[in-house]
């Protein structure tokens, strides 16, 4: 209950109640990555897997200082803006004067049924960005082709491989000269229409750190696809119509290769496809130009010459057409039944929402949810009561628990970092151990704002050595195979680049010489000694000397000599040798000279 001050009646108009579930009437807002725990201003670079990652870019390029450089592949940047796009076209049309807000005070959120109160930093949501701030936001992206290396300030390489979920979709391999860390997420191993995942580089990693995996472990992506086909034919033969919320990218080109294949056998060669959105026709054009980006045999294709999409025919023979909106052309082309694929997913805004309040009152009708990121219950909430018919095919086709599992054998990274998530079966389905990931050793997990040290350090550098100075070393061979020498050089250091350089002369000094020269401090430089002094065969030695009483005790590093008669120890370490003696110089230079027997001089 509510009191009846003009705050709660404001906010009682923010709240609209459908079918028993109470709903926020408000211009859709995004909920933005998260900014307490890291200062994006600080951020040097973004390494972006694929479009469906990049739908935020513009609220960090564009309004928390970033300064540095988002990396991605073209087909990434190109889609990834068709998305873009279509969502900013998408809010333009709905029709709301301001956002709800005070439904988001704390003390009102709380008294809320969920999932209202249990929603998460509210009042961080913003509204969509802009086109404009769009164009902004993609200026700032470099291209990069699949395995090119390209180097940041000097200390690391990156390097993007394909990760065979979508056109252009990558895994980041992030390298010194000595480690390696590789970044997987949203990976497929299926033969779909994208260039498969390049698995082998992935090898020697020393962390992987894996993400993205399949929302749907369950539901086989063939499976999916017989049931999406079977239930769109049942439909249409009964005289309804099909709706298929779905993004204009990605699953929608393996949906119409499908049903092209599929068209003539269920006898639906008179029947409509329309796709409506914004980008259709961009979407469709772009498939067919990314030629490089696709599975092998969808390039032999390009040069035969042949569109490497069948959808190209079904537009050719009228069997499919595309629309910007449900306005205009479509008007008047529109014919039922038929099936219609438009956005967007959630059903919360796009011109599906038209097709739901068209179609939703009759039971001939049938949505498909094809699309796994959202809740087909949650989405048709506000619809309610909806006599269509509902059918959720969700069809992703990234990585399950068995197939991560089998790759990581694999690849063998030394450790793995993974989603909390992903260490422990869905809280659905407790007794399923295989929805899990189980590996020797135990992955490393993290949680939300948690912060982690990867297990390694950083224990080498590379240093790269002058021709000039390299020509003066004089190698000494220590063992067949192994030979070392003396540098005298100056280490010099720029953009993490290490380079030895001659030892340059010291220039002649303009001051007068005094009379007297000084004589130079030092002679030659003292030779360094290798090896280890073996304890046997020193005992041996001493005892040719005469120094037979030998107490020998051992230590954590190495062995102590307990020269009784002469009162001496004698240290024996992996890295050193200390010979304590007083007052009998004579003894301690013969002592010396005898473990130097045992040492290589450089």
């Amino acid at each position: 209950s509510f009191c009846d001050c003009v705050e709660c009646d404001v906010f009682l108009q923010e709240l609209k109640e459908c079918a028993g579930r109470l709903f926020v009437d408000s211009q859709p807002e995004f909920c933005l990555p998260e900014k307490e725990l890291l200062d994006l201003s600080t951020i040097d670079v973004i390494l972006i897997s694929n479009y469906h990652c990049m739908m935020a870019l513009p609220y960090i390029t564009e309004h928390t200082g970033f300064t540095g450089t988002v990396y991605a592949t073209e087909p990434t940047l190109q889609i990834g803006r068709l998305l873009m796009e279509e969502l900013v076209k998408f809010m333009e049309r709905v029709p709301k004067a301001q956002s709800a807000t005070c439904w988001k005070n704390k003390e009102i959120q709380r008294m809320l049924p969920g999932p209202l109160k249990d929603a998460v930093e509210v009042w961080t949501w913003k509204r969509c960005y802009s086109m404009q701030e769009v164009n902004s936001a993609l200026s700032k992206v470099q291209l990069v082709g699949y395995s090119q290396k390209v180097e940041l300030f000097g200390a690391v390489q990156i390097s993007p491989l394909s990760s065979g979920y979508s056109l252009g979709s990558s895994n980041w391999i992030i390298q010194s000269h000595h480690e390696k860390v590789s970044y997987v997420s949203g990976s497929s191993l299926l033969t779909t229409h994208p260039q498969p995942m390049d698995q082998s580089s992935l090898k020697n990693s020393d962390v992987l750190i894996l993400t993205g995996l399949t929302q749907m472990p369950t539901a086989n992506p063939d499976g999916m696809l017989g049931e999406f086909c079977s239930n769109l034919a049942m439909t249409i033969r009964a005289g309804g119509n099909v709706l298929v919320p779905c993004y204009s990218s990605g699953v929608i080109y393996d949906l119409l290769e499908c049903l092209y294949q599929f068209i003539d056998s269920a006898n639906l060669g008179t029947t409509p496809f329309y796709f409506i959105s914004p980008v259709a026709n961009s979407s469709l054009e772009f498939s067919q130009i990314f030629a490089e980006w696709l599975c092998h045999n969808k390039q032999t294709k390009v040069y035969l010459p042949e569109p490497p999409f069948p959808h190209a025919e079904l537009i050719q023979t009228n069997k499919l057409k595309h629309y910007p909106s449900i306005h205009g052309d479509f008007s008047s082309d529109f014919k039922q039944p038929c099936v219609v694929f438009t956005g967007h997913p959630s059903l919360r805004f796009g011109d599906v929402v038209h097709f739901m309040e068209l179609w939703g009152k009759s039971n001939l009708n049938t949505i498909i949810f094809t699309e796994p990121d959202f809740s087909y219950l949650d989405a048709l909430a506000p619809y309610q009561p909806l006599a269509m018919k509902c059918v959720y095919c969700p069809i992703d086709t990234r990585l399950n628990f068995h197939q991560v599992s089998k790759l990581l054998k694999e690849v063998q990274p030394l450790h793995v970092v993974c989603p909390d998530q992903y260490t422990q079966p869905p809280p659905s389905q407790s007794h399923r151990s295989d929805l899990m990931l189980e590996l020797q050793p135990p992955p490393m997990p993290y949680r939300r704002c948690s912060v982690l040290n990867l297990p390694f350090r950083r224990c080498y550098e590379r240093v790269y050595i002058l021709p000039e100075l390299a020509n003066s070393l004089v190698p000494s061979e220590l063992k067949p195979g192994v030979s070392v020498a003396n540098v005298s050089a100056i280490l010099h250091s720029k953009d993490n680049k290490h380079t030895l350089q001659v030892t340059a002369p010291a220039p002649p000094s303009k001051k007068r010489k005094r009379v007297v020269e000084e004589p130079p401090v030092g002679g030659a430089p003292k030779p360094l000694l290798s090896g280890a002094v073996p304890l046997e065969p020193f005992l041996a030695t001493l005892q040719k000397h005469g120094i037979t009483e030998v107490k020998v005790e051992e230590t954590t590093d190495g062995h102590i000599l307990h020269l009784q008669a002469e009162d001496t120890l004698i240290q024996l370490e992996e890295d050193g040798t200390h010979i304590v003696c007083d007052n009998n110089e004579p003894l301690r230079t013969t002592i010396r000279d005898l473990v130097l027997r045992f040492l290589q001089k450089l």
